[in-house]
């Protein structure tokens, strides 16, 4: 008899979509759609295939939502977004065909580590408010802000992905999704989502303070039993405080992470872009945790004591467990003398009346004699050196008597070893030479200090270079024509480096104000100094001098160096695109005009 169950969904692994897209294999699955990797068998790619669910693509609104979200993608030219190739419909059912980010999302980042650290926190909404800001300024509202939509790839690329539910800004856009339905997922709702007002970018800012709170806490700041009630639940009271949860945070980060979540969205940040710039302006030292003093307590001059032998029946003693010894010099000789019991003996028998007052014991007393006569003897040996010196000292009227040899290496032939001059006592005559010597040095000091070497630096590259052969095109010379470049990478952040940059070595030790121009933007430089006769090996044996420096455009970056320096570090932490780069690597550093002034 034949089974009346349903048979199994086939897999359509192998299987070829709209005669070009051959399904690989299922690394996700939603609400809406399921996520394949897949060949373009045309380009001979590898792509992502976002397809529909079968049981929804029966519904008109869906498939067209799903149809909006890859016009809305493809619109936006974006380093942070991921991009849309293509959309198809197969077997009456919508894929969105996307770029292939090889990677993890970010839910599955936090699931493993479950809290990050405030760099890699403000590396992620940096990367994140960029991409807000370009989807804003084209004129749509994500909605959908969380850390399942956040991609995070091996060299450090930062992408934000799934516009399926964006909604156009313009009044006239047709939101596609149903009325009195609070679109999103619950934990990272914005309070205008929540009470069903329209919506502008600052609410995208909102659910991205939400993210950067749950990387540095390790859980959203408003969870309830229900998605209603985590929804309400910021409407109702604020999050907790950041730095309570986590007291090491930089202040400045936790500051800013609550601004944005202000529930009135005009306390907020207004754009993503100065999100961004004030999440890359925020010092990172971690604050002073604990005020209390490094010298330890002061010492107590009497500690108080307790009488050996003394035991708990003796009203007012502390009890003190364990045998304490008691030695034979310890009882006294009365009580031993009278046959007194030992633990009458071991009791205080000091009488109640006033003591008469004794000269001490013999072996108790301060013997001055020996310390005097030490004394006394080295008091007269003293004497008797001063009386010696002083006579040897002033024998004769005149300097004659003494001779002062001045000595003089052997190599400086312009020296002179003549004895004293009469005329001058002090023997400056004789000295000439080696002061003569000193003051060419302090001269030499005093003179300008120039930049006489430059090198590129690439601590965390493969091939050795940076185009070093170029690092001194950097160095001032009234033109923008020439400067160093770095080479052409295929993301703003290097590929996940730390950065790269120029070492600077200057004539001689000095402070002074370090000028370079920056040519390509955006932008993000520090500057490092040491006082080493050696370039340290690592970053982390430099010395910041100039916290980070940022813009969005080209600028002049001024630092001042406050230690005597002898080798300065200019490093450049993220690029600008280039038009000398290809589309594959198209960013690129440039940085001239480099100038130091003592």
């Amino acid at each position: 008899m034949a089974s009346a169950a349903a048979p199994p969904p086939r897999t359509p692994v192998g299987e070829l979509l709209a005669g070009r897209y051959r399904l690989e294999r299922r690394i996700g699955q939603g609400g809406m759609a399921e996520v394949w990797v897949a060949t373009d068998t045309d380009l001979d790619r590898r792509v992502a295939v976002k397809w529909l669910k079968t049981n929804l693509a029966s519904d008109p609104v869906v498939a067209e939502r799903f149809r909006r979200e890859a016009i809305a993608v493809a619109r936006l030219n974006h380093p942070n977004i991921v991009g849309v190739h293509d959309v198809v419909a197969h077997e009456g059912r919508q894929a969105v065909v996307m770029q292939l980010v090889d990677g993890k999302s970010l839910r599955q980042l936090l699931d493993s580590q479950k809290r990050l650290g405030p760099e890699l926190t403000i590396h992620i909404g940096a990367a994140i408010a960029g991409a807000l800001d370009e989807a804003h300024r084209n004129g749509f509202v994500h909605r959908d802000v969380k850390p399942g939509n956040i991609l995070v790839t091996s060299d450090g690329r930062v992408l934000l992905t799934d516009f399926g539910i964006a909604k156009g800004l313009q009044p006239g856009d047709e939101d596609l999704t149903s009325d009195n339905v609070m679109m999103g997922t619950a934990k990272y709702l914005s309070p205008e989502q929540v009470r069903g007002r329209r919506l502008d970018g600052r609410a995208d800012l909102y659910s991205l303070a939400l993210v950067l709170y749950e990387c540095l806490a390790g859980r959203v700041p408003f969870l309830g039993e229900t998605d209603a009630d985590t929804a309400l639940a910021r409407l109702q009271r604020d999050p907790t405080d950041l730095g309570h949860l986590r007291p090491t945070l930089p202040i400045g980060l936790v500051n800013l992470i609550h601004k944005t979540l202000a529930r009135n969205p005009a306390h907020r940040p207004q754009t993503g872009s100065d999100l961004r710039a004030a999440l890359l302006a925020v010092d990172t030292s971690p604050p002073p945790i604990d005020g209390t003093p490094a010298e330890p307590p002061p010492r107590i001059a009497n500690p108080p004591t307790r009488a050996l032998g003394a035991g708990p029946g003796v009203p007012g003693d502390p009890h003190i467990s364990g045998v304490v010894p008691v030695t034979s010099a310890d009882r006294t000789p009365a009580a031993t003398a009278a046959g007194a019991s030992p633990s009458s003996a071991a009791r205080d028998t000091t009488p109640a009346g006033p003591v008469p007052v004794g000269a001490p014991a013999r072996q108790d007393a301060q013997r001055w004699t020996p310390s005097l006569i030490v004394v006394g003897t080295l008091v007269v040996i003293a004497l008797v050196t001063a009386v010696a010196l002083f006579v040897g000292l002033n024998r004769g009227d005149s300097a004659d008597d003494l001779t002062i040899d001045t000595i003089v290496p052997s190599g400086d032939t312009g020296a002179s070893s003549e004895g004293g001059d009469p005329a001058d006592p002090a023997g400056a005559g004789d000295g000439s030479a080696s002061a003569g010597t000193d003051d060419d040095a302090a001269n030499e000091a005093a003179g300008p200090v120039s930049i006489v070497d430059v090198r590129a630096w690439d601590p965390d590259g493969t091939n050795g270079s940076e185009n070093d052969g170029q690092a001194s095109l950097a160095l001032a010379d009234d033109s923008t024509a020439t400067a160093w470049p770095t080479e052409c990478y295929s993301n703003q952040y290097l590929g996940g480096k730390r950065g790269v940059g120029l070492i600077l070595t200057l004539s001689s030790p000095s402070a002074g104000r370090l000028s370079v121009d920056t040519l390509n933007a955006p932008y993000q430089l520090e500057v490092y100094a040491t006082t080493e006769q050696t370039a340290p090996a690592d970053l982390g044996g430099w010395t910041i001098a100039a916290e980070n420096q940022f813009g969005d455009d080209p600028a002049t970056v001024t630092a001042d160096v406050d230690v005597a320096a002898t080798h300065l570090l200019l490093w450049l932490k993220e690029l600008g695109p280039d038009d000398a780069c290809t589309s594959a690597n198209p960013y690129r550093g440039r940085l001239g005009e480099v100038s130091y002034q003592p």
